[in-house]
Parts: structure tokens; C-alpha cells; sequence
């Protein structure tokens, strides 16, 4: 009996390191799974975290592109706007140019008609002086000068400029007379007619 007390005595030591050594593999598995558990957990995270920053880079980018292309539509807007205006202001200077001119040489070709009323003696001045005027005349249509059309037609204070009445058999307020030809550039009143109106 004493025998075999000691062999199980003697037994216990080894299958006591035995389970030690078990107990020790299957800690070292356990703190294995762990920290594989943790690396795959910190992982995802740091996947998740990177998911994240991505769609917040995304909507971040789409806020950058939606802000570019405003201010893109923004300054086609603009530069159409400052297009047109130039345009127009082109046309209004071109228009103004013109106008001067064609009121400085208005005098002249009322003078030219003034004249051409007084020559009656000699013929070939007479039609050098008709084909001077004419040539004027169609220099000032060219540009878009129209006469202003008054004799006969009712009194327009828009395009008439009324110096004196007189009794007359023809309707009231209509233009008998015309003292100086009024003219227009391109439908703007540049000089009106200066005109005699019946009672």
C-alpha cells in the first residue's frame, strides 16, 4: 500500500508539469486568439476609419468641385454681362462719332442747297454744285442719315421745331414751311426740321 501511495506520488509530479504544460499551450492559445482577435478588431477599425475619411474626402471634394463650378458660372455670367455692355457701349460711341460729324457737316449741305436756289446763270457750275451735294447726301445715307420728311405732314414737336403760324387754307397744326431740313441717325432725332405751322 505504502507502494503505491508513493507511485501515485511519485506519478502526480509529471502529470502535474503535464497539465502545466497544458494549461500554459492552451493559455498561450488563448492569449494568441486574443491578440489576433485584437489585430483583426483593430484592423476593421482602422478600415472602418479609413472608409470614414474617404467618404469624408468624397463629400469634401464634391463641396470643392460645386464651389468651382459656381464661381465658373458666376464669371461666364459676368464676362457675358461685361461682353454685352461693351457691345453696346461700342455702338454708342461709334454712333455718337457719327453723329458729330454728321452735325458739323449738315451746315455745309445747307449751305450746298442755298446755293444751288441762287445759281441760275451758269449751267455747269449749277451741276457741279448739284453733283457735290449729291454725293453728300449719299455719303450721309450711307451712315444711316435720313431727312426728316416735313412739308404737308401734321406738326410732330418730336420731329418738328415750330418758329413761326401762319393763317392757311390747309388743316391746323400742319407744317407749310420748311426753313432747314431736319435729320435722323439711325430713327435718333440728330436735328430736327425747323418748320412754319398753319393756324
Amino acid at each position: 500500500m505504502a507502494k503505491n501511495k508513493k507511485k501515485t506520488e511519485d506519478v502526480k509530479p509529471e502529470e502535474k508539469e503535464a497539465e502545466n504544460n497544458d494549461n500554459k499551450e492552451s493559455q498561450k492559445k488563448e492569449e494568441s486568439n486574443k491578440e489576433l482577435n485584437e489585430k483583426e478588431n483593430l484592423e476593421e477599425k482602422n478600415e472602418q476609419e479609413e472608409d470614414q475619411n474617404i467618404v469624408k474626402e468624397s463629400e469634401e471634394n464634391e463641396k470643392k468641385i460645386k464651389q468651382i463650378n459656381n464661381k465658373l458660372l458666376r464669371l461666364q455670367a459676368d464676362f457675358l454681362n461685361y461682353k454685352t455692355r461693351t457691345e453696346k457701349e461700342k455702338v454708342k460711341y461709334y454712333n455718337d462719332a457719327i453723329e458729330d460729324l454728321v452735325c458739323e457737316m449738315l451746315p455745309i449741305m445747307d449751305n450746298f442747297e442755298r446755293a444751288l436756289e441762287n445759281l441760275d446763270s451758269d449751267e455747269n457750275l449749277l451741276q457741279g454744285v448739284e453733283m457735290i451735294l449729291n454725293q453728300l447726301k449719299n455719303l450721309l445715307k450711307k451712315y444711316g442719315v435720313e431727312e426728316i420728311d416735313a412739308l404737308g405732314k401734321k406738326f410732330d414737336p418730336n420731329l418738328h421745331h415750330g418758329v413761326s403760324t401762319e393763317e392757311s387754307e390747309k388743316e391746323e397744326d400742319t407744317v407749310i414751311e420748311v426753313f432747314q431740313k431736319g435729320y435722323k441717325l439711325k430713327n435718333k432725332i440728330i436735328r430736327p426740321s425747323m418748320v412754319k405751322i398753319s393756324k
